[in-house]
């Protein structure tokens, strides 16, 4: 069996994430939070203190994101209405991502200091990672990339369509 080894590897999508401008005191919950173009920001629900959200830049299709609407780093600031309704919006992720996507597990977590590996130091934010058998690969091993299978825009679609969860 002959061996191919890829010395190139294109992802063009990522030069957005690369080439955007970050700051220690920028926040892109915040920021979209001002806006009112839910699409454009992968917003799947407004709570009263809480948003789901995709993730901009999955670890795999149908990452979820669960934030406060309140600007903290500190997990123990957030009030217990809002830790209440993160809860009910993470379980209700949970049912939407079964529903739309069928996964066979989930990885749910909080990244809190940048040492813990927070991309996202300064807005509080649980994770919702859908999961499958065999869903990682090769390539995070040899190459440091990860395969995402969907395009986020359609993945969006899936799940608006079991957007009334949240209203539960």
């Amino acid at each position: 069996m002959n061996v191919i080894l890829v010395r190139k590897i294109w992802a063009p999508w990522r030069i957005e994430y690369i080439q955007e401008e970050k700051s220690d005191d920028s926040c892109f919950i915040c920021d979209i939070l001002k806006e009112d173009e839910d699409k454009k920001n992968l917003i799947l629900f407004r709570g009263d203190n809480a948003i789901v959200m995709l993730n901009k830049y999955p670890y795999i299709a149908g990452h979820l994101m669960v934030a406060p609407k309140q600007h903290t780093a500190e997990i123990e600031s957030i009030p217990s209405t809002t830790y209440q309704e993160m809860w009910q919006l993470m379980a209700k992720s949970v049912k939407v991502l079964k529903e739309s996507i069928k996964p066979e597990g989930f990885n749910i977590g909080i990244n809190l200091g940048k040492v813990s590996g927070a991309g996202l130091k300064t807005h509080v934010h649980i994770h919702v990672v859908p999961r499958w058998s065999g869903d990682t690969n090769f390539m995070p091993i040899l190459t440091d990339t990860r395969v995402i299978s969907e395009a986020l825009d359609k993945t969006y679609e899936k799940f608006l369509k079991h957007n009334d969860v949240f209203d539960e």
